[in-house]
């Protein structure tokens, strides 16, 4: 790996739920958030300013309890808590590798977490720490891909970094079609045209109208997020032009 200075000052990375839990398996399991933890620990000791979205879908899954006559808005408030759960459970994990970081909440846990405030968030990472956002939106019917476009705009990121367990977007599912060919580059009109589902289309929306990067990669790669954040050509990159 190159010595080159990161092409990135600041950055927000949205990892699943599903992420923390071993392939196929439901939880959180703690090694694989030792080994996350290490691949952020290394991108903040280059000097980028990191901020984390978290899902909650290896706990629950609101939109799924819905399905089955949960009220929409209560089934929603309960995935939040699971990212709550996912939060402290990456906070620990960062911190045991010697980062500092602050959680903050869209809802009020004031006794585990720091509420989400924009200019206290923006401190946090001007000051070197990783800031992990719990619970969404804060609000129902909006998913953690919406969160993670949301506050990148806030926080004035220079990219979405959206971990995936596949190495970029592609033509088709890989899984399905043998075929699918993968795409390093895509402009978000494209993207809506071909229907590649980069990101619920909320959360795409929001990042295309804002002209904010979106970079679909691998993180169970070892020091794949360092190349990204380096600007190697790993993933696929969603942008406004050519």
């Amino acid at each position: 790996m190159s010595g080159a200075p990161p092409r990135i000052h600041r950055v927000l990375l949205k990892i699943s739920g599903e992420s923390l839990a071993r392939r196929g398996e439901h939880g959180v399991d703690p090694q694989v958030v030792a080994e996350i933890a290490r691949e952020i620990a290394a991108v903040g000791r280059l000097g980028v300013h990191v901020a984390v979205v978290v899902g909650g879908g290896n706990l629950i899954r609101g939109a799924r309890f819905a399905e089955f006559g949960t009220n929409r808005a209560t089934a929603d408030h309960m995935g939040m808590l699971g990212t709550a759960i996912n939060t402290l459970a990456l906070q620990d994990g960062l911190e045991r590798e010697g980062v500092e970081t602050r959680a903050m909440s869209a809802l009020a846990i004031h006794e585990m977490m720091e509420p989400y405030i924009r200019r206290r968030a923006l401190r946090h990472l001007e000051k070197g720490r990783v800031v992990i956002l719990a619970a969404g939106t804060g609000n129902p019917y909006f998913t953690t891909d919406t969160a993670a476009a949301l506050r990148a705009t806030e926080l004035g990121v220079d990219a979405v970094l959206k971990a995936t367990k596949v190495d970029g977007v592609y033509t088709a599912d890989p899984a399905l079609d043998p075929h699918a060919e993968r795409i390093d580059r895509v402009t978000f009109r494209e993207a809506l045209d071909r229907d590649l589902r980069v990101m619920d289309r909320t959360a795409f929306t929001l990042c295309m109208e804002n002209d904010m990067p979106i970079m679909v990669f691998d993180m169970f790669q070892t020091g794949n997020m360092v190349r990204a954040v380096k600007g190697e050509p790993i993933g696929t990159w969603v942008v406004s032009g050519e």
